[in-house]
């Protein structure tokens, strides 16, 4: 008669392949916050970066939150204290604090002062300030000055006036920036984009209606949908009293050529883009440019690849206010498990597209 053989895993193995280990091993303080973790022995609970010496993983237990952890008898750690504000919080409350300084103050607050502000050495502040928002204190104040003007122009009496209330001390330093800024000049724009000239086009493809629009710095809109009339009412809201004219044979060529990437996204453009966003979404913009076709990135990938791995949301909404679709390829991010998730165009029509770029892959 044979005798079963039974095995039993070593008291800890679970635990010790669990990704949440690697991150206790690591002590890192990225996943302070996502998760907790107990010790049986000593009846305590810690953040997952705790200094403390490490655990047998056989007496190791996650918890999601500190209040999990304590209704299973355990205590807060006094080393890591998991139950108190995390250091993450505190340091993006100082961040935040900065910020509506920049945003109140009338002039420039230059890096080192921004820093005594938060307590911090103007090194430390720097790389604070860019993990919690994504941009430098530098790309920060340059956003708040581009928005300020675009809120001046329409209600100054001069340009020269909205340029200095807007913060600039100088107007040759603005107008070196005015046309990446504004999309047109400042005289233009103050006049709401009148006499403005955005050549567009609509039309049908594969993928349903569009509209294909371009100012006098390249492609300024890519859109598309079920209808055409409501894409023209978004490119005219974008541009209230420009001049929306029919296009020419070149500018009939430059659709064909967007339309030839709608079939064919994996072969990607060389036309010029006029791209119009705030600091942070053009850091997440110009870092879906540089997914390869074919491939796929999720919203934490993009977060971690602009130095920024908890704007994951952030990233999202950068992804969802896209306005040149395909050509900037908002299409390729995806969630972490895979699915397709939302899409401003439309899941099918992402869908279609990531089809079409693994089949020429």
């Amino acid at each position: 008669m044979t005798t079963a053989i039974q095995t039993h895993a070593e008291p800890g193995a679970a635990v010790a392949q669990d990704a949440r280990w690697a991150a206790i091993v690591a002590r890192d303080h990225a996943f302070d916050g996502q998760f907790y973790y107990s010790v049986r022995t000593t009846g305590i609970y810690c953040r997952p970066s705790c200094g403390a010496r490490r655990a047998n993983p056989k007496n190791v237990a996650f918890h999601q939150t500190p209040a999990e952890a304590e209704a299973a008898g355990f205590r807060a750690c006094k080393r890591c204290r998991p139950d108190a504000e995390s250091a993450g919080a505190e340091r993006a409350a100082r961040v935040l604090d900065a910020c509506r300084r920049i945003e109140e103050a009338e002039e420039s607050i230059g890096l080192a002062a921004l820093a005594a502000g938060a307590g911090l050495s103007p090194h430390h502040f720097h790389r604070v300030f860019k993990a919690v928002t994504g941009v430098t204190p530098r790309e920060y104040l340059a956003s708040v000055r581009a928005r300020r003007v675009r809120e001046e122009l329409p209600v100054s009496e001069t340009v020269t006036e909205a340029i200095y209330d807007a913060g600039f001390n100088s107007g040759g330093r603005f107008y070196a920036q005015s046309n990446a800024m504004l999309g047109m000049t400042p005289t233009a724009y103050r006049a709401g984009g009148a006499d403005v000239e955005i050549r567009f086009a609509v039309g049908d493809c594969s993928l349903g209606s569009f509209l294909v629009a371009r100012s006098d710095l390249g492609i300024c809109a890519i859109l598309l949908g079920d209808d055409p009339e409501p894409l023209v009412r978004d490119l005219q809201d974008r541009f209230p009293r420009a001049n929306l004219v029919g296009g020419d044979v070149r500018f009939e060529q430059e659709v064909a050529a967007i339309v030839g990437l709608m079939e064919r996204p994996a072969d990607g453009l060389s036309l010029p883009l006029d791209v119009r966003g705030t600091a942070f979404q053009q850091r997440v913009w110009r870092a879906l440019q540089e997914i390869p076709a074919g491939a796929t990135a999720s919203y934490s990938d993009i977060a971690a690849r602009i130095g920024s791995p908890k704007a994951v949301r952030a990233v999202a909404q950068a992804c969802a206010a896209n306005p040149l679709a395909v050509a900037i390829p908002c299409h390729r991010v995806v969630r972490i498990d895979g699915d397709l998730s939302g899409y401003r165009w439309g899941v099918e029509r992402k869908r279609a597209l990531l089809d079409r770029e693994k089949a020429a892959a």
